[in-house]
């Protein structure tokens, strides 16, 4: 069923890859003996920005850092909700210096936000999907259970806890993309049997991805509450997303997969508290 879907003006922080490599790995998609190209990696990044500006959005800019290649994955950074920051803490060592370039980034603005640093190793919106009322969160390869706790007290909104089982899918936003409060689309194999339970009781009406539109990436992906940006290879999931009333605006992003990351991970939402 077809819905008239409303797009509401996004606060986006991204990083340009301007020292992106692969020189190590960390996750199944990254290999150090593939090749990389950074020129052609900040092109698809600005292509991604230039579309975000294009649909009305605010983009800002935080400092890429070298020795730090996979800082261009904002999204892992942090959690933003009603100007409140959880600051990621990395499992791996490779990435732990993120942590202070995006804590210093937020202590440094001019909007109010209050900052806190994780004590629980969480890697930001990673594994923290904002949707309406609640926070998806992840577990199961990078954030630890026990950061959910702390993610609920220092964002003040309910955490549901969902499990990943598939490595290929470590983090809960290649496996699950929030596309308005109450629809999402996520890949069901990528999620414990408990957790698929979940996922059908809260969203009966989910846009359900099949293997091949997950292993293109196609839930890394970004929504307005009208426009979808997602990997442009993922082309059946982006008619399955018209069907039902979105836009979906198809980004390719090649070289930035080299890392294991696509869309959403390139994209950090800063959410704002209403005032009145």
């Amino acid at each position: 069923m077809s819905h008239q879907r409303t797009a509401t003006a996004r606060h986006y922080l991204m990083c340009r890859p301007s020292y992106f490599t692969v020189e190590y790995a960390i996750n199944p998609w990254m290999d150090p003996a593939v090749p990389t190209d950074t020129a052609q990696a900040v092109a698809e990044w600005e292509r991604l920005r230039a579309v975000y500006r294009d649909l009305g959005h605010r983009v800002d800019l935080i400092d890429p850092v070298p020795g730090l290649p996979d800082m261009v994955y904002a999204a892992n950074g942090a959690t933003v909700l009603d100007d409140r920051v959880l600051v990621a803490a990395f499992r791996h060592d490779e990435r732990a210096g993120e942590s202070t370039a995006y804590k210093e980034w937020f202590q440094q603005q001019p909007d109010n936000y209050q900052v806190s640093a994780a004590t629980y190793t969480n890697e930001g919106e990673g594994d923290y999907l904002v949707a309406g009322p609640r926070i998806l969160a992840g577990t199961g390869f990078r954030t630890e259970p026990s950061a959910h706790a702390e993610a609920q007290d220092v964002l003040k909104a309910p955490v549901v806890t969902l499990t990943l089982i598939d490595p290929r899918y470590y983090h809960l936003d290649t496996a699950l993309a929030v596309l308005d409060d109450e629809t999402v689309m996520y890949n069901p194999d990528a999620f414990s049997p408990g957790s698929l339970r979940v996922l059908r009781t809260l969203y009966p009406e989910a846009i359900l991805a099949d293997a091949d539109e997950a292993a293109v990436f196609g839930l890394n992906a970004v929504s307005d509450g009208r426009n979808v940006v997602l990997p442009a290879a993922a082309t059946t999931l982006a008619a399955k997303l018209r069907a039902r009333g979105f836009n979906p605006i198809g980004v390719a992003l090649p070289e930035l997969l080299k890392g294991g990351g696509s869309i959403k991970c390139c994209t950090l939402e800063l959410r704002h508290a209403a005032h009145a």
